[in-house]
Order: structure tokens, then sequence, then C-alpha cells
């Protein structure tokens, strides 16, 4: 019966002479990747199993020899154990290391994922069973009961039980929801005492009825599932059994032995079908999943796959198997979410990891934001005995797959179909026993953990150079939520004790005055959501009042909102407050926001709040530059604006970034979003291991353009929003009579890269034949020089008649320059004129003699290049005339100080160079070499925005001493 002959090649040196190595092999969810290990190794070596040729990919993260190996069901996770006592975690196939997820105090001889992936189980020579919680790494139980060192665990596909058996021969069947041992089995399997070359396997039947063990006369023993009674034997060997495998339908079973043979069986007529006999003994055995073969490695890490295992006449190991999982059920049979701070799994035993206890076994599906709940009797949602099927797309009264909105916050909650319950920005749900995130944000971090009745809290800072050191304190509260400022924190917590009291605590960070720091108790009414600002406090209750306080505890406004409270966020002086406005018969939410300004004691803004339709608000916050914005489950941000009077734009989706992650939210600015990537299930970002922010680029989500210059588009349009945004802060801030000088530099730094943008848009519609749209983009450019280089590129393009229609567009543009009359001023009460507020580009025309009177010279790069600026004693105490000129008789100045002065003035007024505006069109549009380049002297320097225009286009900046005399003239008429 003996078979044609295997050829192994090497995959792990071989430990020294005399010594054995145990080795491990693994095929994953596809057939596509073998990974090996041997305990001579320090590295994990993954094959291609389709080219193999192809080097192996190499994973070196052990210090000592590699034990043990898993992969998650859907491969997508491998675990590995070693002598250095480590576990730990890669992405796969990538081999990407993810985390140490444990320790043990000895050597780890074994793992197991349970079927969902969600529970890891690692034993070795300290003689205990560790749970670990995959999703957030932590130790979920601690299994003790065996007196020697665990070789073997085994996960039965329901995930009910676990079995383990150790060197000294004893199985023990756990029950996962309790951890209690159900069965134990003593001196079943061989007693190999110390040696570690040998070790002791079980293996669960693909159907999870029986339990195969190596028994005690070199046979497999079988044992049922529920009652362990002994159900028959598979024997033949010489020596005793050392690895089990069973075929992907559980119809065949692959054992190899210490006799350095495999025998493959019949499992039903208990009868050998096949056999193999090998130079060394095989360490391991996997069955394909998805074919008639069987990778083996032997002792000396050499490795092979075996063909044609079963015999082509008998049934395939294929037949009846069950199907293989997807990546979109990796967590169908349990449950780990924790639950949030607005909901609770109610159904869900305590002590079982989060999982749900079901009736008879059967497991159901995890409930997601695209799941229907399954409803009881009642109509309370809640978890029945047998799952339902899934309803078939034909079903006249199928219900849309987002009626439900599982994701509240930042937590998750399962519930028939209701509003939004409230939730606070930057906070994590409740975790007993793990540290959590009351407050998370652009400037900093608040952590607590309960411990004994009472929490930790501490305040951190993300540049400690910048935020104060803040004591960490004791929480006697039990506060749930906090906000955070560079000021002070504010904490607040649920309805609690006999009273029924919720508590309101603001912390300054610094004060001259002793014991700063208030509380402010609510009876019957509980504390929502909290929020901070320059100089208030803001505490949102369940009663829908909006209570203000100063710093220093003065309560100084009470307001009613027109709804119940989802979240609210303050900026300085602003506030925004989103609450409930109505429901809607298609289930989706209606919220409203409105922006209170309690500086000026206004209500500057409300309106509806935009959601994707079937999602509910996770985020709401303000950029760093203050705009408001929101962010929902389906993944999209929305930044308000004031354009067409008032507008949210989609500047994010993340379904077109990663739709298979979540990102938690943390800030964001005018161009980047700051968020954590969470790997589903988890929503919400675990304390430890301290979390990495991720930073995305803020993309409109447009439609494929007909160009495929969609990069150019988008930055179009979010330099015109910034563009915008930046303007309207001038205009305020010259309302306010302060200084404008930066930020118009930064408008003309944003209008000077919007021209690139549209030139290199105006290139692509040359190439594409969209003369119209070249036309339209042309028409955007800012500066003449970038109307001159669009012509010359189109002339380059050979495409003359675009090229004459630019040439009018900018005959156009300058024949209405020409004609523009000067800024208007009007006489102020003091004599001094008064500028009105000019846009960008007309500041950059003013006149020399029109900065003249300015009593300063704002821009800091001014005095940068030159520290000699025009002194007010050189020139005299000035008095203006009621006509507005300067009396020429209080002048006193000599002229060779006139000429010092009008050179240092010239000096100052010099527009410090700024980098290459576009260069040649070759380099902007990034062709090959183009005969003629736009000048770079039209190009390179943009204009001087103190400089006259004369009809020949010369500028010529005049002295100081001109522009006495000028006024002595003026005075004199």
């Amino acid at each position: 019966m003996a078979a044609r002959s295997i050829k192994l090649k090497e995959a792990h040196k071989s430990s020294s002479i005399g010594s054995v190595s145990t080795c491990s092999i693994l095929w994953d969810l596809k057939s596509e990747h073998l990974v090996t290990s041997s305990t001579s190794d320090t590295n994990i070596s993954i094959h291609d199993a389709l080219l193999t040729s192809k080097s192996p990919k190499i994973l070196p993260e052990h210090k000592q020899g590699v034990t043990a190996l898993a992969l998650n069901p859907d491969s997508t996770c491998l675990a590995s154990g070693s002598l250095d006592h480590s576990v730990k975690l890669y992405d796969f196939p990538g081999g990407k290391f993810q985390t140490n997820v444990t320790r043990f105090t000895l050597p780890i001889r074994c793992l197991s994922f349970n079927k969902s992936g969600s529970l890891l189980a690692a034993a070795g020579d300290d003689e205990a069973i560790k749970l670990i919680n995959t999703i957030d790494g932590t130790i979920a139980k601690v299994l003790k009961a065996h007196k020697g060192p665990v070789t073997g665990l085994a996960f039965d596909p329901v995930s009910d039980y676990l079995a383990s058996v150790d060197s000294i021969g004893t199985v023990i069947i756990w029950e996962v929801s309790s951890g209690k041992p159900m069965h134990t089995l003593k001196s079943v399997a061989p007693d190999n005492k110390t040696d570690t070359s040998v070790l002791n396997v079980l293996s669960w039947s693909p159907a999870g009825d029986v339990l195969a063990v190596p028994g005690l006369k070199n046979d497999v023993v079988m044992y049922d599932r529920d009652t362990s009674e002994e159900e028959g034997s598979l024997g033949g060997h010489s020596k005793s059994v050392c690895f089990i495998s069973w075929s992907p339908n559980g119809k065949y079973m692959a054992t190899s032995s210490l006799d350095k043979q495999i025998w493959v069986w019949d499992v039903d007529k208990k009868q050998d079908i096949n056999c193999q006999k090998f130079e060394d003994r095989i360490s391991s055995m996997a069955w394909k999943p998805t074919g008639n073969a069987l990778a083996v490695i032997d002792i000396n890490g050499k490795y092979g796959v075996w063909d044609s295992v079963v015999p082509s006449h008998m049934k395939s190991p294929l037949d009846g198997a069950p199907k293989p999982r997807s990546n979109a059920s990796a967590y169908f049979d349990e449950d780990t979410h924790e639950s949030s701070g607005s909901g609770s799994l109610s159904n869900c035993d305590e002590s079982s990891f989060g999982e749900p206890e079901p009736l008879n076994r059967k497991r159901l599906r995890k409930q997601t934001e695209f799941d229907t709940l399954v409803e009881d009797g009642d109509g309370a949602a809640g978890f029945s005995t047998k799952a339902k099927p899934r309803k078939k797309a034909s079903d006249g009264h199928k219900k849309p797959v987002d009626d439900v909105y599982d994701e509240v916050g930042s937590g998750v909650k399962l519930g028939r179909p209701k509003m939004q319950e409230s939730f606070q920005p930057g906070c994590t749900p409740l975790q007993s026993g793990k540290r959590r995130f009351l407050c998370y944000n652009m400037l900093g971090i608040i952590t607590s953990m309960e411990t004994d009745g009472y929490s930790h809290i501490e305040v951190d800072f993300h540049d400690t150079g910048k935020g104060p050191r803040v004591p960490s304190m004791t929480d006697y509260f039990g506060f749930t939520m906090a906000s955070l400022n560079e000021n002070g924190s504010v904490f607040a917590n649920p309805c609690k004790g006999e009273n029924n009291m919720s508590t309101l605590m603001y912390r300054p960070f610094s004060s001259w005055a002793n014991n700063s720091e208030w509380l402010m108790r609510f009876e019957g009414e509980e504390v929502k959501v909290v929020a901070l600002g320059s100089g208030w406090v803001a505490a949102i209750t369940s009663l829908n009042y909006l209570r203000i306080f100063s710093e220093g505890g003065l309560q100084k406004h009470v307001l009613s909102l027109d709804g119940p409270v989802v979240t609210a966020s303050g900026f300085k002086d602003e506030l925004a407050v989103v609450t409930h406005a109505s429901r809607l018969p298609s289930n989706d939410q209606m919220l409203e926001f409105r922006v209170f300004n309690f500086a000026k004691e206004t209500q500057p803004i409300k309106g509806c709040l935009p959601l994707t339709p079937g999602s509910c608000l996770t985020w709401l916050g303000y950029s760093e530059e203050g705009q408001l914005s929101s962010y929902d489950s389906k993944g999209v941000l929305r930044v308000f604006t004031n354009q067409f009077g008032g507008s949210w734009l989609p500047l994010f989706s993340a379904c077109k970034d990663k739709p298979e992650d979540n990102y938690w939210v943390v800030g964001l600015n005018e161009s980047t979003l700051f968020c954590i990537l969470c790997k589903n299930p988890l929503t919400y970002p675990l304390v430890t291991p301290k979390p990495v922010l991720t930073l995305l680029n803020l993309l409109f989500p447009l439609a494929s353009s007909d160009l495929g210059a969609n990069v150019f588009e988008n930055k179009l349009m979010l330099k015109s929003l910034s563009l915008s945004q930046t303007q309207k802060r001038i205009e305020e801030m010259a309302t306010a009579h302060q200084s404008t000088m930066s930020l118009e530099d930064k408008a003309f730094d944003i209008e000077t890269s919007l021209d690139q943008c549209i030139l290199k848009l105006i290139d692509a519609c040359c190439n594409g034949d969209k003369l119209e749209r070249a036309t339209e983009l042309v028409k955007l450019l800012s500066l003449d020089k970038s109307v001159k280089g669009a012509i010359k590129l189109a002339t380059l393009r050979k495409l003359p008649v675009l090229a004459d229609r630019f040439n009018c567009i900018l005959e156009e543009r300058m024949q209405n320059e020409t004609t523009e009359t000067t800024p208007y001023t009007k006489p102020s009460s003091n004599g001094f004129k008064a500028q009105e507020i000019m846009p960008i580009a007309a500041n950059r025309r003013m006149e020399v003699e029109d900065a003249l009177p300015q009593p300063k010279l704002h821009s800091p790069l001014f005095s940068r290049q030159e520290k000699t600026e025009i002194s007010r004693s050189a020139v005299g105490k000035e008095r203006i005339e009621s006509n507005g000129h300067l009396s020429a008789e209080k002048i006193k100045i000599t002229d060779r100080k006139v000429q010092g002065e009008a050179n240092s003035l010239k000096k100052v007024m010099t527009i410090p160079e700024k980098p290459a505006l576009f260069g040649s069109i070759s380099k902007i549009i990034g062709k090959g070499n183009i005969s003629e380049d736009i000048s770079q002297s039209e190009l390179h320097r943009p204009t001087n925005p103190f400089a006259k225009k004369s009809p020949n286009t010369q500028v010529k900046t005049p002295s100081l001493l001109d522009s006495i005399k000028k006024m002595k003239d003026g005075g004199k008429s």
C-alpha cells in the first residue's frame, strides 16, 4: 500500500547532531501559503504554495526557537509562541508584526484560535492556559487544572469547549463561557514526563462531535463531545502517535508516529487506506483546505506536500466539507463588543467574555450596523434560541439593512430602531478593570480606570512643552465624561446615589487663588454632555437645559433647548450643540445644530445637521481653524462653511479609503483628518497599547472625471475653500482694526498655489480636447502672469484658437484693471484717511503714496530684512491739516537725512523674493523638453503688492523725498 516517496526540502536549519526539534506547519484558508517554524530557528517562514521556487517571507521577531503556530479562521492573523516565553501576532499573509499579546514564565508549547478568531488560547510549561482577547490583547481567563506542561490545545468548532492535554497524559475539556472543567480524563494519553521532543496533541473533528487523542496502545482514541465516553480507536502504528490531522470533511484522518510513518484512515470504517514512510519522524501535518493533499514537516525542518493522499476511487476529502469562512463573517459567532454608556447587552452573561449564551448551542450571528435584529415575541430586541434565515431580496416586506443604529457615539448599542442617545466626543465606553478615555482631542487626553469603587484620572498633553503638568486625581464621584482645553478640564457623572444626584466639576490648570476648582450638583437632573471654551463651561442636562458657567463657577445662563441633546463641542467663544429635531418614518434621524456665541450673546448659526441615510452621528468638533465639523457612522466627514449662506461640505468618506476598518476621529485642520484606525469589529481605541494617530488627506467625494484629473480638481476645490475662509478672517480682523498683513500673505500664497493647480488642469484639458473647460479655468486664474503662462501653454500645444481666446481674456482683464479707480478713502474724525476693506488683489496693488500715511509697517518679513525703519523722531511730530495733508512747516528734516531715510524706506519696501511661482511650462505639466519656456522674469516673481503700475507696466518705487515734495505742493495749492 506504500505510495511513491515524497521529496522534502529544507525550510529551517536542524539543531545540533543528536538533538530533536519540534516543527510546525500550517495551510492558510485558500491554500495559497504554507507557514513553517522550528524550535531550532528563531524565524517563521511564509512559503508561496503556488510559486514554490519563490523565496519564503521571513518573520524574525522571536529571540529563541518558535514552538507553536496558529492562524485565525479567516487567515488574516498569525499567532506564534516561542521558547522566549512570548506570544506574538502578525498580519497575514503580509507578515507585519502587530503586537506581543502576552508572556509566560516558561516556554510556550501550543496555541489555538476559536472559530471566530476573537479568542486565542495559549499554554506551555507553566501548566496554565491563558485565554487572550485578540481584539484588545487582554487576558479574558486563566485556566488552571493541569499538573504538567500543557502540550496540546483545540477549540471545538462551535467554540463552546476547549480541549487540552498535558505531557503526563491528562485530557481536560473546559467550558469556555465559565472557564470551568467539564470533563477530566486522566492517563488517557502517553506519559512523556519532561521529554519535550514528543508532545501529546489532540484534535476535534470538523463537525465537533468527537475529540481525537493519541492513545496508550499506539493508536488514536476518539471521545464523545458531550459525554466524553470512548467511541472507538484507530490502531496500526508500531510506536506512539505524535500528531493528528482531520480531512476537511471529517471522513478521513492522518496520523504520524514515532515509527516515521503517516497512516491515512477512513474514520467511519476504521480502516487504513494509505501509508507513507519517511526518513525521519514527522513532527506536524496539515490537510490542504481546498484539495486532496497533506503538508508535512519532519523533526529536521524539512517540509513537503503529499498529493493524492486519498485514493482517487474513494470519496474526495472535500465532499461535504464546511464552506470556507469569508472575511465578512470573521466574527459571526461571538459578540466581543463592550457595552457603551448609552446601551448594554442585556442578554449577555458577564462572565462569558462578551459572548451571548444561546440555547441548544446555536450560535447567532453578530449584530452589526448592516444586520436586522432578531426580535422576540413581545417586540423587544434580544437573542432568540435559533437564528432566523436571512430573507431573499425578492421578499416584499424586507426591512432596510440600515434600520438599526448600532454605533452610538464611541461604542456599540444593540436594540430596536430608536433615536440616538447622547454621547461625549472623544469618550470611550466603560470597561471594567480597564483604563478608558474620558476625553481625547487634539490638545491631550484624559484617562480613567475604576478600581475598588473609585477611579484614578490622569491628564496628559500631546505636546508636553506647551501644556502644564497636571497631577493625577482620585475620582470618588465616578465621572464618565470630560472635556479639555488649554485652561482647564471639566468632568461630569450620571445620576447616582440615594439622592439621584449628578455632579459637574471644573479644574483649572493654573490660578492665582487656592482651591480654584468647583463643584455643581444637580438633583433629579442628569448631565449628558459637557464642553469648554474661552472663559466658559457648558453642561447640557436631561431636562434639555443648557447651563453656562464662568471659569470661576458663576452661573451665567440657563437656556432651554428644542429637543434632547445628542452631543456638543466648544471652541473659543462658540458652543455647537446638536439636538434631536424629529423622527421620520424612514427611520432616518433628523438632527438640528445651533451655534452660540457667548462673547456676543448671539446665536449666529442654526440649521439641520446632515447625515448619511441610515447613519448616526459619532463625532462633533471644531477644526484647528475653527470650522465646525461632524462625522457619522458611515464614515463621512462634513465641515460647515459660509458658502451659499451656510453649507456642509463632505470632505472625507471612509468607504473610499478603507471601508473594512473603522476611523475614530480626533480632530482635523484645513487639509488633514486626524483619527485612530480601529480594526473591525472594534469601533473605539484602547488606552493600552497607546493608540497611534492616522493622518488622512481631506478629499471631496468627486465623480470620476473624463480627464482623469480628480487630484487637481480636488486640490482646486480645497484651495478655493481655504482662500474663502482666509478672506473671511481678513474681513473680520480688519473690522476689528487688527493687522491683517500675515493673513494677506497667506491668501496670496494660496492664490499662487491655486494658479499652479489651474494651469495643470488647463494642460489636461488641452490634452483631452476640452477647450471650453480650459477657457472656464483661465478665467479663474488670479495673476495676469498666470494667464500669460496659459497662453504660451496653448501655443505649445498647437491650439492657436484657444491661445487667441486666452489672449482676449487677458486683454479684457488688463483693460478692466486700468479703468479701475484708486481705492476709495474717506476722512476719519482724527484726520487720517480710513481705507475701506478691499479684496486681496486690490490690497496687493496699493500705491506707495497711499501707504505712506500708515503709522507703521506691519509685515514681520520687512523688519527681518531691514532693522532700519522710518523713525518718527526723524520726521518730527507731523500734524495733519484739515484737508488730510501733512503740515509742511512742521516737517523738520535735512536733505541728507531725507536721502538716508528714502534709501532706508526703499530697503524696507522691498518685497522678499518668493519661490518660483510657476517656472517653465515643461516643469508644470511634467513633459519633456519644450523649446520655448515662459520667461522667468515674467513668472518667477509675484506682483509687488505696493507697486504702482504704469501704462508700460514698468514699476517705479518713489522715494520718500518725492512723496514729501508732492505733499508740499499739494499743501500750497
